[in-house]
């Protein structure tokens, strides 16, 4: 087996130890057995951005100066210590402490796995074949949360505790995976972090003005998407779904998302990537609509597209903004996008959850297509308006 392919795998072990989400389809279940409301909720997923955002751009430069696999390997284990603690606690405050180690963890490993795998195929002579390998790790980790889906009900029915015992253990794989990487972008650029992570900012967010739309955009659509799998266990027990079926509906979406993950490069050939920005955003932002003006079992059917075009935009997006950087700041663009998806997330999530509760479900919906479309269509008009840039 050739370097790229162990690599490839070694990715494909990190996607599965961050993905194949045991908690995910009762979380939402075993944090109102502990006492905490929709508002509480959101805030803990708030604070997780909020680590998120205020480490991805550092976190991201790191993985360029410092080496991708040591950040991934670090990352997997301060995750593995973010579910220990979890497995542990019983209160808000400890459940804040696991979400606060498990977004420095998330945030050492968003940005260097995508930045790692572009390298490794640049390295082959192979970085036209990138879009086609990032789909397939994004179908490996939504695959992986599928199948945890119907595992996490079945052990949530003996307790809803037995599922965070379970991911610690899974959290545990990406450990080995990660030494296992092979890294053709060592790092060793640490001098003058600071005026390079600003000049790598400024050449995202002003000198190339693409990149900077494809940034602002594609963190848009990722908080957009990051809300709605938030909100997909309220809908579920609007609709009064029985909760054995809660892993199974979690189960098909992510299986949905992995396999449209597949054909992400085709449909972007086909498309083209200005009617491709526009088909997403009015799918995403419409999907929210037509939930909110369905709370009933019709709701299953519109999650349904609405995970399908979640499988569409990942790859894409990522994609476009790989083409557009340098080896030496691709990770730390990567994870300014990321720094973007969840400083967009942690400032609506406190908002729409205490909208749903507050209001309504449907009324929480509703304002959160408003707020993912306005911006949207602005950037798009922006983008498509103009002068061409030079890119790499």
């Amino acid at each position: 087996m050739d370097t790229l392919q162990k690599n490839i795998n070694a990715l494909y072990l990190i996607k599965v130890s961050k993905w194949f989400t045991l908690v995910m389809p009762i979380i939402v279940l075993f944090y109102e057995d502990n006492g905490l409301g929709m508002q509480e909720i959101f805030l803990l997923k708030s604070v997780y951005s909020i680590v998120s955002v205020a480490l991805d751009i550092p976190t991201g430069y790191l993985a360029d100066a410092w080496g991708r696999k040591r950040c991934l390997t670090a990352g997997c284990v301060i995750v593995f210590g973010g579910f220990i603690t979890y497995s542990c606690s019983e209160v808000f405050w400890a459940f804040l402490l696991a979400e606060i180690l498990l977004g420095i963890g998330q945030s050492l490993i968003s940005g260097a796995d995508s930045a790692l795998l572009y390298d490794s195929m640049l390295h082959y002579g192979r970085e036209d074949e990138y879009l086609k390998y990032e789909g397939k790790v994004t179908m490996v980790g939504n695959f992986s949360e599928a199948i945890a889906g119907i595992f996490g009900g079945l052990l949530a029915t003996i307790s809803l505790r037995l599922p965070f015992y379970c991911q610690a253990g899974v959290a545990f794989i990406g450990i080995p995976a990660a030494l296992a990487l092979r890294e053709f972008n060592a790092g060793g650029r640490i001098a003058h972090p600071l005026q390079r992570i600003a000049a790598i900012l400024r050449y995202s967010l002003v000198e190339n003005r693409s990149l900077r739309y494809d940034i602002l955009f594609s963190g848009i659509i990722g908080a957009a998407t990051l809300t709605m799998a938030w909100f997909v266990q309220p809908v579920l027990m609007a609709i009064d779904l029985p909760t054995g079926l809660f892993g199974i509906v979690w189960t098909i979406l992510n299986l949905v998302v992995g396999i449209a993950a597949l054909y992400s490069d085709a449909l972007s050939a086909r498309l083209g990537i200005n009617r491709t920005y526009l088909w997403i955003l009015l799918f995403i932002s419409g999907g929210y609509i037509a939930v909110a003006l369905n709370l009933s079992y019709a709701a299953l059917g519109i999650l349904f597209l609405f995970y399908i075009v979640r499988g569409f935009a990942t790859p894409i997006l990522k994609g476009y903004i790989n083409k557009q950087t340098f080896s030496d700041m691709r990770a730390t663009v990567l994870s300014l996008r990321n720094f973007i998806i969840r400083l967009i997330f942690a400032a609506i999530a406190p908002f729409v959850g205490w909208l749903n509760d507050a209001y309504s479900l449907a009324f929480a919906l509703e304002i959160t297509a408003a707020i993912i479309f306005l911006p949207g269509v602005l950037l798009l008009i922006l983008q498509w308006k103009k002068p061409e840039d030079n890119i790499p």
